[in-house]
Order: structure tokens, then sequence, then C-alpha cells
């Protein structure tokens, strides 16, 4: 299908359509160091500026996707919900459609929008969808299927055709291999931010990369290698963390400061994720409707559901299409990550000591252990001083 891809970031839902074989049209993105990327990624297809100021799409787009700002809905935001300025921008989708009825639409957010003001956001989105004749399905989906990072997103998926989109999230599910925590055999990753009443613990994975700030404070991970180093990743790991090449955000230091990338990064689209969607717009599978249940009157929405032209249904699905072999976290990383500072070392462990939160036995030794040789190299560059 042709596709126009509004708030575009670095282009990860594009690059994954592509890779399945659809074609970008048009993109729209507004802020200058994702811009900076996609006019060298993507040179030759048009970028408009604001979304607000786009008049229409071009006449052959069958295809509209966004991954509409999360900032307003994430649980690291403002939670100002859908009605608040940057995710509400999603009613310029709306605007769009009104104009032109493109017969599909695939919209990309954070799963906590599902839960925040007791799902105010999915309904919004579905009551907006259906009356204008859409039938949708969603579905959160982890990145942890293609990569080594756990990362829950919202698929939504909308069309006017008679192809039920239920057939393209729902064809695909296996069991995941989520191996058990081995701090001599496998990397860990964890946010050295938290320690107090969160973690974000992945084994032989990271946590969900974040946006960190727009002004450039970047806020990666912290791995813990098998050899007791900790590190956070290069942002040219990062990428590929999120399947880009590495360096693919390089261009947006020619408008901003490097730190900057890590937003981009944070903020995009995982491309296998968006390649593996893109493959079941192309060739839609079977839904099995002894899947569907009753949706519940609460004010969560679940994990999965669709609306098939009468009823809204719950889907029981987990949230892994499919498993994909990847090498070992420590394996991935190709490049060597920057020690966690003694400072940084110092507080986490120090949230730790005060948190009722349980940790694998020796992780905070090994914490220790880090501090102890980083506190050892501060003093020997004092010493040589």
């Amino acid at each position: 299908m042709k596709v126009a891809g509004l708030f575009a970031g670095i282009g990860g839902l594009e690059r994954g359509l592509a890779a399945s074989g659809h074609e970008t049209s048009l993109l729209c993105e507004i802020w200058e160091p994702a811009r900076a990327v996609l006019a060298a990624s993507m040179p030759d297809v048009p970028c408009e500026r604001d979304v607000r100021d786009l008049g229409s799409l071009p006449g052959e787009v069958e295809l509209l996707v966004g991954g509409f700002p999360c900032q307003d809905l994430s649980q690291a935001g403002m939670t100002a919900g859908i009605g608040g300025k940057q995710s509400g921008l999603v009613w310029e989708v709306f605007r769009l459609l009104d104009a032109q009825r493109v017969p599909w639409v695939v919209l990309e957010n954070v799963s906590f929008m599902l839960q925040l003001e007791k799902g105010r956001a999915m309904r919004t989105l579905i009551e907006q969808f259906e009356a204008r004749g859409y039938r949708w399905a969603y579905r959160v989906v982890n990145s942890l299927s293609f990569l080594p990072q756990r990362r829950e997103r919202v698929l939504f998926v909308a069309t006017t055709t008679d192809i039920d989109p239920a057939g393209v999230l729902f064809a695909d599910e296996v069991e995941p291999v989520l191996p058990k925590t081995d701090l001599s055999e496998r990397a860990h990753g964890f946010y050295w931010t938290e320690g107090l009443r969160g973690l974000g613990w992945a084994v032989d994975a990271i946590p969900t990369l974040k946006n960190g700030s727009t002004v450039g404070i970047a806020s990666p991970p912290a791995i813990l290698l098998p050899c007791g180093d900790v590190v956070t990743p290069d942002i040219r790991d990062a990428e590929r963390l999120q399947g880009f090449d590495a360096d693919w955000t390089k261009p947006a230091e020619a408008v901003g400061r490097p730190s900057l990338r890590w937003s981009l990064v944070g903020n995009a689209v995982s491309v296998p994720v968006a390649r593996w969607l893109g493959g079941r717009l192309a060739h839609p599978g079977d839904h099995d409707v002894s899947r569907d249940r009753a949706l519940p009157a609460s004010g969560r929405w679940p994990k999965a559901a669709r609306f098939d032209g009468d009823r809204r249904l719950e889907v029981a699905i987990n949230g892994y299409p499919v498993w994909e072999h990847r090498s070992s976290l420590a394996g991935f990383l190709h490049h060597a990550g920057k020690p966690l500072s003694a400072r940084a070392t110092r507080g986490f462990l120090s949230r730790t000591e005060r948190a009722s939160l349980r940790f694998a036995d020796g992780f905070q030794d090994r914490l220790r252990a880090h501090l102890g040789r980083m506190e050892g190299v501060a003093d020997f560059a004092v010493a040589a001083e």
C-alpha cells in the first residue's frame, strides 16, 4: 500500500512497513532533529512540517500511520491524557480522515493509555473510528518478540475494507522464550535512576528505552554484564535495539546536541514490530474467534480487543506474535558501553537499601563491587593530578 506517515519521528513505522513491501508517499514531522534523520534516510519522500497545517493527504494513500505523541499518555510523562497538548494532536488524524476516507489506519502508542483516566484515550479512539464506519482491532505487542528490549506498545488497526483487522493483529501468537535470572551467565538491564519503587529489571534484555528529554538529557538504562561491569549502552547499540542501523540518528547532530539522539531513539517505533505488522497488512491471516470474550465493563481496557462491526470484544492473546532468534544481550552489543559512574551507582545503591523491593541474590553485591572499582579509578585519577 501507499503510506502516509504522520508524527513520523525517525521513521520506525515507515522503515518496517517498507521492509514488507509498502511504500511511503508522504511524511510529516515537526521536530528538527527528527526531520534531519528523515531527510538523510528517506530523501525522496516529501516531509511536511506541522500536521496542523496539512490540508489533505495524497490521493494515492491507502494506509495512514502514526505513532502519535505519547507524552500526555505515558506513565513517565505528565499524564494529561488524550486532551493534552501533545497527545491531543491525534484529532488531526480524524480531521484528515474526514477530508479523505483512507481505507487503512495504523496508530501506535504506549500501553499505559489503556488505564490512564480509566481508558479514556482508547475509548475516544474507538468511538471516533466507529463513528466513521471503521472496524478496528488493537493489541499490545512486545518488542521482545524480535529484539533484546522489553517494550510494550499498543498497535491499533482500523479499516473500512471487507478485510477483518483481527486477521492482521491476531493471526500470530507464540510462547516467548524468557530466560531466568543468572547473574554469572546473562546480562541484565535495569534503570539506575530507579531503585526505590521500581527497577525495570530485564533478563538478557534491556527495559524500555525512554525518550529522555527534548533538551537533550539522556536517560539510558544500565546493563549488568556477566563479568560484573555495569555500563550504559552506546547510542549505536540503542539504535540497533530498536531495529535501526547503527548511526541511524547521526544526522540529527547537524541541528542539535548529540544527546538528543537518545530522545529520538526512545520515541521511535521498533522497526521489526512494524515489519511484522506490514507483512500481515499485506497478507492477513485468520482470527480464531474462540479467543473472543465479552468486553469487561471496567475502567481499564484489556491488552487486546476488536470491533467486528456490531460488537466490541476482548481477545485472549499474549503480546508475542513471534519469537525471532537473537544472540544474548551481551553478544548483541557491538560497542563498548560507558561505565556507570560512581555517583550514579552510589545513588542507586542508596535507594535500593531503603526500598522494600526484592532484588536478585547477589545483584547489590555486584553493584557494590562495581562502585568500588569506579571509586578506585576516581582515586587514581586524583592521585595522578
